[in-house]
């Protein structure tokens, strides 16, 4: 038996400049040993497997793993499962928007002006982190609580917690620790003083063998730091942000809030590779 692959480029400003990611379509026949086996096998910071829904209001199900465990959700896969679905020829219920099951649940996609948008799901964790894990943090990142300008933890799905800075230039010269002893997953944001692009972006989590990885570009990470700085009165329009600069890479996410409060998050997509996957199910 044979899946359709697709590899999407997510949220970059240009071609291979955003986050990669394996989208395997039609993989109900795979069990999860499989999905993680490929998934460990692709060797990208997720890859996701787009399934029947089983929900009668959605248009697709999703189910995204990383390296090491399967996510309830992630914002990258999430823009990247919608457009390879797109891409095959599918057509949703509704005309203005793709409802996706995850493990989150229902999450709603918007189509405007030719880029995808995810409404940004509710937190699951969130408020002042203790004094232990903000210390924790700072020693990891290299840096005082001086510097800190808040922090918060801002999880709706990986585990985030968000620590704000004073200036894109402070978040541009960060070098964190490359190891760590336990699980983290730190996101950092700082202001740019002018340009088009408003804060820029950096997201740090170990992988299933304990090395630091820096994600190019995070939709989960930008959602919940979208929340956040809404929240918090740091921001009170759309905004684009910066990620993936110490990376090499031109991440760019597009974020705005509509009359009813909802956040969306968007960004370009698009497929630079398309094959068939062979061999999975041959005993």
């Amino acid at each position: 038996m044979s899946f359709v692959v697709q590899m999407v480029d997510v949220f970059g400003a240009e071609p291979l400049s955003g986050n990669p990611l394996a989208v395997v379509i039609g993989a109900d026949a795979l069990g999860t040993e499989e999905l993680q086996r490929l998934t460990r096998w692709f060797n990208l910071s997720e890859t996701a497997f787009l399934l029947s829904p089983s929900h009668p209001g959605a248009d697709y199900r999703v189910r995204i793993f990383t390296l090491e465990r399967e996510m309830p959700f992630a914002g990258h896969p999430t823009l990247g499962s919608c457009h390879a679905w797109l891409s095959a020829g599918h057509a949703p219920k509704r005309q203005t928007e793709i409802v996706q099951e995850c493990g989150a649940g229902l999450v709603t996609i918007r189509r405007d002006q030719g880029r995808l948008s995810f409404g940004a799901p509710p937190l699951i964790r969130s408020g002042t982190p203790s004094k232990d894990e903000l210390t924790e943090a700072l020693h990891f990142l290299g840096i005082e609580p001086c510097e800190v300008v808040d922090a918060a933890w801002i999880d709706n799905g990986p585990g985030w917690l968000g620590i704000r800075l004073a200036s894109a230039e402070k978040v541009l010269s960060l070098n964190p620790e490359r190891r760590w002893p336990r699980r983290i997953d730190i996101g950092v944001v700082g202001p740019h003083a002018h340009g088009d692009v408003a804060f820029e972006v950096r997201a740090f989590f170990s992988d299933h063998l304990g090395t630091i990885v820096e994600d190019p570009v995070t939709g989960s990470l930008n959602a919940s730091l979208a929340q956040w700085l809404f929240a918090a009165g740091v921001v009170e329009e759309a905004y684009v942000a910066a990620q993936g600069t110490r990376l090499g890479r031109k991440g760019r996410i597009h974020v705005t809030r509509d009359e009813a409060r909802q956040i969306w998050v968007g960004g370009e997509t698009r497929t630079h590779v398309e094959g068939r996957l062979q061999g999975l199910l041959e005993r």
